[in-house]
């Protein structure tokens, strides 16, 4: 598997990444969860996906 790091891909690798965890069906329509927004970060190369997540979860727990 070819690394997802920021440093090793192109936005356009990185958009491919996040367009690869949308389902093909609709499945996410109950949820508020955006990804394209959520991993806006990772795509313009300013946060790492890990990055993202670990904040995602520490929210989540808290909220």
């Amino acid at each position: 598997m070819k690394s997802t790091l920021i440093k090793d891909t192109t936005k356009e690798e990185r958009i491919e990444v996040i367009r690869q965890w949308i389902p093909n069906e609709d499945g996410l329509e109950d949820c508020d969860i955006d990804l394209w927004d959520m991993y806006k970060d990772y795509i313009d190369g300013k946060k790492e996906i890990s990055e993202i997540n670990a904040e995602f979860s520490a929210e989540y727990l808290v909220d």
